[in-house]
């Protein structure tokens, strides 16, 4: 697996490959625009060269990005909706200006209307941008979340119900890891783990999976609330890290860190502490360890 964090823009887009490289990314997860905010400054054609020629002299790859929180493409209130539509529109056309394969986006908030009204809509919000971004290659991957509030996300099913509707054509998944244990996906020891994998291959399917996220959690198993914590030190546990590291559907997309940077903003020893961790998980080559597919 490839390893990297989710890496700061301030300054230019093209200074976050600069801070993947001094941290030891090997890809990164970026915003392209402020993630609490619906308007976004657009990108300079020189601001999008200088990001391109700094990706490939670093080769830092894939670089992908997250989706502004703002967004909930389930809103039940007419301007949110309108606006996170919008929202993630520009999203799209951020990251094709970019080259970017995908943006990470949380399915979205019910707010009462009831999950299968939901997802529902999800799905009509995804159609329709899609729509407005026909031609583009930039694919939307779907977050397993915590299921925080009324959040959705947080079953597999709900994600293969999401693109059943909606289309598989742009659409894939990034599992985070700390959202999985809180949302009650046991993936602490070999046994529960492999029954995890094989339920997310059966319900959703392994062609899906573009990403994952690589955080501990503050909350135990099934507590619906999304904290994160530095690798090892939450609820998730290392032995849970090792079993993503070397499983053979897992190790083949990017594994990006969304860890607490501390009050280090440009380049963290936090994240470089966690990279340093997670790459001591990694099996040897010629002594892969057997886990269920």
């Amino acid at each position: 697996m490839k390893l990297g964090a989710h890496m700061s823009i301030a300054g230019g887009a093209d200074k976050a490959i600069e801070r993947g490289r001094r941290t030891g990314c090997e890809t990164i997860q970026i915003f392209t625009r402020g993630n609490m905010q619906w308007r976004s400054r657009p990108l300079e054609a020189e601001e999008i060269a200088a990001f391109k020629k700094l990706r490939a002299d670093a080769g830092i790859a894939p670089v992908f990005a997250h989706d502004s929180y703002l967004i909930n493409l389930c809103a039940t209130n007419t301007t949110t909706l309108h606006m996170s539509l919008d929202g993630m529109v520009d999203e799209v056309r951020r990251a094709d200006a970019l080259g970017l394969p995908f943006v990470v986006a949380h399915p979205g908030a019910h707010m009462g209307a009831g999950e299968d009204a939901g997802l529902r809509r999800i799905a009509g919000s995804l159609k329709e941008v899609f729509r407005q971004t026909k031609g583009s290659p930039v694919k939307i991957a779907l977050e397993t979340t915590a299921g925080q509030g009324t959040n959705l996300g947080y079953r597999f099913e709900h994600l293969a119900d999401i693109i059943a509707r909606a289309g598989p054509e742009r659409l894939a998944v990034c599992v985070d890891t700390c959202h999985l244990l809180a949302a009650g996906y046991d993936i602490r020891t070999p046994k529960t783990f492999a029954a995890v994998a094989k339920e997310f291959g059966r319900v959703i399917g392994w062609e899906f999976l573009a990403a994952v996220h690589l955080n501990d959690s503050k909350t135990p198993l099934g507590s619906r609330v999304d904290r994160h914590e530095q690798i090892g030190k939450g609820h998730v546990g290392k032995e849970a890290f090792r079993l993503v590291l070397n499983h053979p559907r897992f190790s083949r997309v990017p594994g990006v860190l969304e860890t607490p940077k501390g009050d280090f903003e440009d380049v963290s020893p936090l994240d470089k502490a966690n990279l340093r961790l997670l790459r001591s998980l990694v099996a040897p080559e010629d002594k892969p360890p057997i886990v269920s597919r």
